[in-house]
């Protein structure tokens, strides 16, 4: 079930694309027929989870399921609090936390493209809940990156300020719908520097004009009591919120993208 503070931030959001989502099962979209995003966020949040099978890649436990309710279904990716590897740099039981911010914060920014996100319980307990994009398996950064750098550009300037540990290449989905999604968000908003990132493209280059407004009004969010700030504080600790406060302000000052720094600036593996 939606949990209470969450569902009070869904409904202020402002950012949200109605029919952005083809399809009567959004896995499986069907000619001429749409869900908006607050119904696949319900079907998220309150349908019905059947297990499909195990995800077999990654260090952590990740599942393929599907969720219904009484008029829709749709494939999701199920990633358990209990599943979670222990790290050394990153609190256990964090990651799904983390995956829930990213997409809040996306919702607030208006970018990158983040799947629908949900936290809720599950089969296994309490994980994040992510609907899935039906994606060309042979495509990731490597492949499209020429092509569509103007797509990578706000992915890039999202993980430097949610301090991103980990865009491999694959967390980048060329979308059967022809749009590049960001996936993978468990490794961020630490308080230390952790930028891994295989999208370098862009050091050094000035940010557009567009994106800082779009940051100067995320930051005046995090410094409104209640919405945005309220529904972090249940998911990072204050100092986590503080930190990415930060980055924010820098990126402001500075207004250009950051080069590689003098340690580990790429993740591994690369895809």
């Amino acid at each position: 079930m939606l949990r209470p503070w969450y569902k009070r931030w869904w409904t202020k959001m402002e950012r949200v694309e109605a029919g952005a989502y083809p399809g009567e099962s959004p896995s499986k979209p069907r000619q001429g027929t749409a869900v908006s995003l607050e119904r696949i966020m319900r079907l998220l949040s309150e349908g019905e989870i059947e297990p499909q099978r195990l995800i077999p890649w990654g260090s952590n436990y990740t599942f393929l399921v599907t969720v219904r309710d009484d008029s829709l279904s749709a494939l999701a990716v199920y990633k358990p609090q209990r599943g979670e590897a222990p790290l050394w740099d990153f609190p256990t039981g964090t990651l799904c936390l983390r995956e829930m911010a990213s997409y809040l914060v996306s919702q607030t920014l208006g970018w990158p493209l983040i799947p629908p996100t949900v936290l809720r319980e599950g089969p296994h307990g309490l994980g994040s809940l992510q609907l899935y994009i039906e994606n060309d398996p042979e495509a990731n950064y490597f492949t499209f990156r020429e092509e569509r750098l103007k797509d990578l550009l706000p992915i890039a300037l999202f993980d430097i300020i949610t301090n991103n540990a980990d865009r491999k290449g694959g967390h980048c989905l060329l979308g059967m719908d022809g749009r590049i999604w960001a996936v993978d968000h468990g490794l961020t908003f630490h308080v230390q520097r952790k930028l891994r990132t295989v999208i370098w493209d862009f050091q050094e280059q000035p940010v557009p004009r567009r994106y800082l407004d779009d940051l100067e009004r995320l930051h005046q969010h995090l410094e409104e009591p209640g919405g945005l700030r309220e529904a972090l504080s249940r998911l990072l600790t204050e100092e986590e919120i503080r930190a990415f406060a930060l980055r924010i302000q820098r990126m402001l000052r500075v207004r250009r993208f950051p080069k590689p720094g003098p340690g580990r600036s790429h993740p591994w593996p690369l895809i």
